[in-house]
């Protein structure tokens, strides 16, 4: 029997054997589906990014070479309005009541 308990735990330990290598590819292969989701999400990420780049670079060009025409609208009127209001209410200057 001695020779049959041999052949047994060695039977047993090639089984643990192929449990323990089959555990381990089940290991790798959730982490092989994990990485798949991260890279996924990070190529999802990295596109939207380069596109919101792009819009933002866009929207600085269109905003440089765009002129401002309201700011040569209210500088013509700016200088004409400040001097009457502050000539006339100067008290002091030899106002007759």
């Amino acid at each position: 029997m001695n020779r049959f308990d041999a052949m047994s735990k060695e039977a047993m330990s090639k089984l643990e054997d192929i449990m323990n290598s089959s555990r381990v590819n089940e290991l790798l292969h959730k982490r092989e589906q994990e990485e798949k989701k991260k890279n996924c999400i990070l190529w999802v990420l990295a596109i939207i990014g380069a596109v919101a780049a792009v819009a933002g670079i866009a929207y600085t060009v269109y905003r440089f070479f765009t002129p401002d025409y309201l700011e040569d609208f209210e500088d013509d009127f700016d200088d004409d309005f400040d001097d009457d209001f502050f000539e006339e209410d100067q008290p002091g200057e030899g106002s007759e009541e």
